[in-house]
């Protein structure tokens, strides 16, 4: 989620049963129900086994990200491909940290083109794709560093940080257009082969993907409008890939305010995801949350995949 939206939501996640209105029924706040990750999946339905494991993490700010050991835990997870968001960085300015990580020899970079140290996105293979491109086709949404298509044998892997509507919903009208011409280009992509979109998309989909969502209606993420898009784009022949594996799962967010010990309450959005192609379904062996790694104001998400 972007800086400029996030104040948004503390008024509304404020009062969470530690705020005035429980000070004055003198009733102690209950204890945060947090969400524990379960031990990773790595056979499909169909039997086989995972051979695919991708990372995703909004690490808002490559350069505080790997001051905070950020890479410790990446090569702990030692996924396949890591997808990075938020990076934040000129590609001329990149921690030498990450740029010269002999795991990840094909390393690929997005920035902002009018805003230095503003969005960008980043994506590291430790395959080289048969083929790369950066942005959706529109020069209107392609200045921002936002978006890195890879494609690879059996599929395209397109990572993503889709734009915040912003504090007010001043970019409320933009991110709208964005949702349109975003789904198109990835139908377009899905034509050719199927395809696993990961990223910060900025919303939170339904009711159970935040922890107050009767005080987010009108706030950047949970808005009417950027719920409809997302699934609009569902309808589209995508799935997101935790709610298929897991429809019921409450209190699992990837996103907390570093505000009012958010992450320590557990007050928190769920807007990073794995929405992959009807047709990788039966390929798909876990979709996971990695709430207890740190260094962002998001966690890393992984799937596995018998690809």
């Amino acid at each position: 989620m972007s800086k400029r939206g996030k104040k948004n939501e503390e008024v509304a996640d404020s009062d969470n049963g530690t705020g005035p209105a429980a000070k004055k029924g003198k009733k102690e706040a209950e204890p945060p129900i947090l969400y524990e990750d379960p031990p990773d999946k790595l056979t499909s339905k169909d039997g086989r086994a995972a051979g695919l494991k991708i990372t995703s993490w909004n690490v808002d700010g490559l350069r505080a990200w790997v001051k905070k050991k950020g890479l410790d835990w990446v090569r702990e997870e030692s996924p396949d491909v890591l997808c990075l968001q938020e990076t934040k960085c000129a590609e001329k300015a990149l921690p030498g940290e990450i740029t010269s990580m002999p795991e990840y020899p094909h390393k690929y970079w997005a920035g902002s083109e009018d805003k230095e140290g503003y969005s960008g996105v980043a994506m590291l293979c430790k395959t080289e794709p048969i083929n790369v491109t950066y942005g959706i086709g529109k020069e209107e949404h392609d200045k921002e560093g936002r978006v890195i298509t890879a494609e690879f044998p059996n599929y395209f892997l397109v990572t993503a940080y889709v734009p915040n509507a912003s504090r007010g919903l001043v970019r409320l009208d933009y991110r709208k257009t964005w949702d349109v011409d975003f789904r198109a280009y990835l139908s377009d992509l899905d034509k050719r082969k199927p395809l696993i979109l990961c990223g910060d998309l900025n919303v939170a989909h339904q009711e159970i993907d935040l922890k107050n969502p009767k005080g987010n209606r009108k706030n950047a993420g949970f808005t009417p409008e950027e719920r409809e898009g997302f699934t609009q784009l569902l309808d589209a022949g995508f799935v997101d890939s935790f709610r298929e594996l897991y429809p019921d799962q409450a209190y699992a967010y990837t996103f907390w305010t570093y505000m009012m010990n958010a992450r320590g309450k557990n007050v928190g959005w769920r807007l990073d995801y794995f929405v992959l192609s009807k047709a990788l379904l039966p390929s798909l062996c876990d979709s996971k949350i990695r709430n207890t790694a740190m260094g962002s104001d998001h966690c890393p998400i992984t799937l596995h995949m018998a690809v």
